[in-house]
C-alpha cells in the first residue's frame, strides 16, 4: 500500500481553514475507517499509509478534503469548481492509434513555494503508480503556463524529432531520451514497436510533452509559478479524468482556480473537464437488509455527508452525490459501505449466521494426510512456494512443454509473476537457489495446487540438494512413498525430456498410468537458478495417483 508523508503544519493549516482543530489521537482513531492509517508520527510529520481503494487520499492537500467533513462535522464539497477557459489543445487523428486519451486542465493564481512544489510532484508519480499503473494507463504532465504559448497540438512524431527534456541541458532525439534518459529507460517499453511517438507542442512548436515518458525542460514549474497547465494522457478513460480531477483539486488548495481547457479530439469531438459530481441511487431496501438495521433518514444523511458526499431521501429511494473523483465507486455495494463506515460500524446491530458453518473434510484429505506423513517422515521439510510464476520459470528453464491452456496475469507488476503455474518443481528450485548459502542436505516438498487449463489440480513436488545422493537414493524415497500409500505395483521408464541429467530421468506409472516424472536435476537447468550443487527430484500428480490409488482409509 502507498504511503505518503505529510507535514503535521501543512495538514493542521488545510483543517484549520475550515475552521476547526487538528487533534493526532483522533486521526489516529478515525483514519483507518475510510482507507488510510497512521503509520508513524513525531512533532513535524506524519507517515500515513493509503488503502489501495482511495486513489483520492495521496496527498496532503486531498487528503484534508477528505477528512474534514469526516472527522469535524464540516459541510462537505463533492464539486470542483471550475471555469470556462479560453485555451483550445488539438489532437491530430494519428494519436487515436499511439495513445487515445488526451486530456488538459489550467490552473490559475496558486500559490506554490518548494513545498508545495514537492508534495505535486510526489501525488503525481503517486497518482503514475496507483491509476495510473505505471502511466500505461494514465501519465501526467504538469507545466507552467507562463513559459508556453497556446494553442497547443498533440501531434505524432518519428524518433528523429528532438528537443530539450526534463533536467538535461542538451536536445536529444525520441530515440537518445529512451536508450540514454533515465525516465526513457524506465518507461521505453510502453512504446515498444511504436514508429511514431506522441508530444504535444504550443504555437511555437516547442515540444511541451513527450508523454509518457517526460515533459520538456522549459515548462518546469518553479517557485515563481501562478499558472498551471495539466496534461493527462493514456488508453483509460476513467483512470485519465480522475487523475487530472485531484491534480486540479490539490492546486485548488493551494489557491488555484480551475480553469477549463477545450480539447479537440478525433472526429470534430470536443471535451473539457468536469468537476460537477455523480449522482448514485440505492434503495433503502439493499441498505437494510445488508446492513441488518433501519435507519432513519437523518441519519443516512448524515452517514454520507460525513463521506463527503451530498443525500437526498425519497421514499425508499436514496439519492448519494459523491465526487467524480472517488475512482472506487463501482457498485450498489461500494454505496452501501459509504453509509456503513459514516454511521459507524459499532452501532449496525446484531444478527447472526443463518446458513451452517461447519466444516466438512475434502474428499482427498485422507490422502494429502498421508503423504505429508510419509514425506515429513523421511525427514523432508514442507514449504508453501507462490502459485504465481512465469514461463521462462515454468517451460524455458524446466524444458518442458506447456500442459494445455496457460493461465496469464492480465496486469502483471513483475515479469517473475505472470502466470499461473503449471509446475511445482521450478518454485522448489527458487527456494533451494535462495537458501543455497546455508549447509546441506537440504530437502523440501510442496503438497500444493497447479492450474492446467484454468483448473485447479493438485501436485507433489520433492527436492533434494546433497553431494552424495543419486538415483537410487531417489527411487528409494518414491519406494517408500509409494509402500506407506498402499501400492504395491509401480515402475519407472526412461524418459529424455525435462530437466533431467541424461540417462538419470523417468517417468513413474502405476499400472499404465503415469503420475510422474522423477531423476537427478541436469547441472546446466541448476546453473539456469543458481544452483551448483547435486540435486534429485520428483513431480507428482495427486489426481492421477488418486484415479489408480485405493485408499484404504477414505
Amino acid at each position: 500500500m502507498p504511503t505518503i508523508t505529510v507535514e503535521q503544519e501543512i495538514l493542521s493549516n488545510l483543517v484549520a481553514a475550515c475552521g476547526q482543530q487538528h487533534q493526532i489521537d483522533t486521526l489516529e482513531n478515525e483514519l483507518p475507517l475510510i482507507g488510510c492509517d497512521i503509520d508513524s508520527c513525531d512533532e513535524n510529520t506524519l507517515e500515513v499509509e493509503i488503502f489501495p481503494d482511495r486513489p483520492d487520499m495521496l496527498s496532503a492537500e486531498t487528503l484534508a478534503h477528505t477528512i474534514i467533513p469526516f472527522l469535524h462535522k464540516a459541510e462537505p464539497n463533492p464539486e470542483l469548481d471550475v471555469i470556462p477557459g479560453t485555451i483550445k489543445m488539438v489532437v491530430e487523428d494519428e494519436i487515436s492509434e499511439i495513445r487515445p486519451i488526451i486530456l488538459a486542465a489550467v490552473v490559475r493564481s496558486v500559490n506554490i513555494d518548494e513545498s508545495a512544489i514537492k508534495r505535486l510532484m510526489d501525488h503525481q508519480e503517486k497518482l503514475h503508480f496507483s491509476l495510473g499503473r505505471r502511466r500505461r494507463r494514465a501519465s501526467i504532465g504538469v507545466h507552467d503556463l507562463a513559459k508556453i504559448s497556446p494553442p497547443f497540438t498533440v501531434k505524432a512524431v518519428n524518433r528523429s524529432h528532438s528537443f530539450t527534456p526534463l533536467a538535461s541541458s542538451k536536445e536529444m532525439t525520441i530515440d537518445e531520451i529512451l536508450a540514454e534518459h533515465a525516465k526513457g529507460q524506465e518507461y521505453a517499453h510502453l512504446l515498444e514497436g511504436m514508429e511514431l511517438v506522441p508530444v504535444i507542442v504550443d504555437s511555437e512548436d516547442k515540444v511541451l510533452s513527450f508523454p509518457p515518458i517526460i515533459n520538456g525542460d522549459h515548462t518546469t514549474v518553479t517557485n515563481q509559478t501562478t499558472d498551471v497547465l495539466i496534461d493527462v494522457t493514456g488508453w483509460d478513460q476513467r483512470s485519465c479524468e480522475v487523475s487530472l480531477l485531484l491534480i486540479c483539486l490539490q492546486l485548488q488548495h493551494m489557491g488555484g482556480q480551475v480553469e477549463s481547457v477545450e480539447v479537440q479530439t478525433t472526429g470534430a469531438s470536443t471535451w473539457s473537464i468536469d468537476g460537477s459530481p455523480i449522482q448514485h441511487n440505492i434503495q433503502r431496501e439493499e441498505v437494510e437488509s445488508l446492513l441488518g438495521r433501519k435507519f432513519t433518514d437523518g441519519q443516512i444523511l448524515e452517514a454520507v455527508r460525513r463521506m463527503g458526499g451530498l443525500c437526498s431521501v425519497d421514499g425508499e429511494t436514496i439519492t448519494i452525490t459523491l465526487p467524480r473523483w472517488r475512482y472506487d465507486i463501482l457498485h450498489p455495494v461500494d454505496l452501501i459501505e459509504e453509509i456503513a463506515i459514516g454511521h459507524g460500524y459499532d452501532d449496525l446491530g446484531e444478527d447472526f449466521a443463518r446458513t451452517s458453518l461447519s466444516g466438512t473434510p475434502r474428499e482427498d484429505g485422507q490422502l494429502r494426510r498421508r503423504i505429508n506423513s510419509v514425506m515429513q517422515g523421511m525427514g523432508l521439510m514442507q514449504i508453501q512456494s507462490l502459485t504465481l510464476s512465469s514461463e521462462e520459470d515454468q517451460f524455458q528453464k524446466m524444458r518442458w512443454q506447456a500442459n494445455g491452456d496457460i493461465t496469464r496475469i492480465a496486469n502483471p507488476i513483475t515479469t517473475e509473476h505472470t502466470i499461473l503455474r503449471q509446475n511445482i518443481l521450478p518454485g522448489l528450485l527458487r527456494l533451494l537457489s535462495a537458501n543455497r548459502h546455508h549447509d546441506l542436505p537440504q530437502a523440501i516438498y510442496e503438497l500444493g495446487a497447479v492450474v492446467i487449463d484454468h483448473a485447479n489440480h493438485t501436485r507433489l513436488a520433492f527436492a533434494v540438494a546433497q553431494r552424495d545422493g543419486g538415483f537410487a537414493t531417489l527411487r528409494g524415497k518414491i519406494q517408500v512413498l509409494m509402500r506407506d500409500l498402499g501400492c504395491k505395483e509401480w515402475s519407472l521408464r526412461s524418459i529424455s525430456e525435462g530437466p533431467w541429467l541424461g540417462g538419470r530421468g523417468a517417468e513413474i506409472l502405476i499400472g499404465q498410468t503415469v503420475i510422474g516424472q522423477c531423476g537427478e536435476i541436469d547441472p546446466h537447468v541448476g546453473e539456469s537458478f543458481e544452483l551448483k550443487v547435486p540435486i534429485t527430484a520428483a513431480e507428482i500428480s495427486v489426481s492421477a495417483l488418486e484415479s489408480v490409488l485405493l485408499d484404504p482409509v477414505h
